[in-house]
């Protein structure tokens, strides 16, 4: 099992892999890169894995410009490229690209016969949806060709919005805009933080979905990658876990000591062991 990381600002960590998100093509990352910048991160981590991501939606204008960072970024040897837009599988196969793709729809990734779909269509990875169940993990690796992914520690991305959401709403108050604000949901109390930048307006859930707990099954399962995210975890503390969680792996740690050592992370397990359950509501 291979441990992946997309960190809040580059610098030399000892994960197995690395995500950066490309700039003008990604959403919701703390960081993002030109494709001069991935090639000197590349050329200063040769014994890592580097995936590229391009998870937002492509609007005609934006094509060319697509077609020459793909075309780019092939001649790099990356490992794979996580996409949103099906246009990127299109344009893999009209510029007869080398570099691998992983399908990273969100909440799409959630059964193992569309991940045979895409499979079938060229398709080497999938990074699995966060809203499913660790069972449903483990049935999506034994029945699907796929290659699995599975981020178990970060900030949960909920929601995008090409709208400017949260400066239209100060210039509604005709109070000074903000980027930032965290709102709570009434019926749950949970709380949301909501980010504007020059592509749109992020959700995050605001606590961390700690899945430590679960690494022990998926390594026994043999899925190949999980992945870590950086964004709502102090840098110190993350670069304290990546080294702990490369000698869980290796076997050289016990679970308790490491399970106890990252409560500090909090309970929060998501929908690792929930299941998403859904019931016609009866008017009145």
């Amino acid at each position: 099992m291979k441990l992946l990381v997309e960190l809040q600002k580059y610098e030399q960590v000892d994960a197995d892999g690395l995500i950066l998100a490309l700039k003008d093509f990604s959403a919701q990352s703390p960081a993002t890169y030109t494709k001069e910048e991935i090639k000197v991160i590349i050329d200063k981590n040769k014994d890592k894995e580097i995936f590229v991501s391009i998870n937002k939606n492509i609007f005609n204008k934006e094509l060319d410009n697509l077609k020459e960072q793909l075309l780019y970024l092939d001649k790099l040897n990356i490992k794979g490229i996580f996409f949103y837009d099906l246009a990127i599988l299109q344009l893999k196969k009209e510029l007869n690209l080398k570099t691998d793709l992983i399908w990273n729809q969100t909440y799409m990734v959630n059964n193992y016969r569309t991940c045979n779909y895409y499979y079938s269509k060229g398709v080497k990875y999938a990074l699995l949806s966060k809203e499913i169940t660790l069972e449903e993990i483990l049935e999506i690796n034994y029945l699907s060709k796929i290659t699995p992914m599975v981020e178990v520690l970060s900030m949960p991305s909920v929601a995008f919005s090409k709208r400017s959401l949260v400066s239209n709403y100060y210039k509604d108050l005709n109070k000074d805009p903000k980027k930032e604000i965290t709102v709570t949901e009434k019926l749950t109390n949970q709380k949301y933080m909501l980010i504007e930048d020059k592509d749109g307006t992020n959700f995050f859930l605001k606590r961390i979905t700690n899945g430590t707990i679960v690494i022990k099954d998926l390594f026994e399962a043999k899925i190949p990658y999980i992945i870590m995210r950086e964004y709502g975890i102090t840098s110190e503390l993350f670069r304290e876990i990546i080294i702990d969680t490369k000698e869980y792996i290796k076997g050289n740690c016990q679970d308790k000591d490491y399970l106890t050592k990252y409560q500090k992370l909090g309970d929060d397990t998501n929908f690792f062991f929930k299941k998403t359950i859904y019931r016609v509501r009866k008017n009145g």
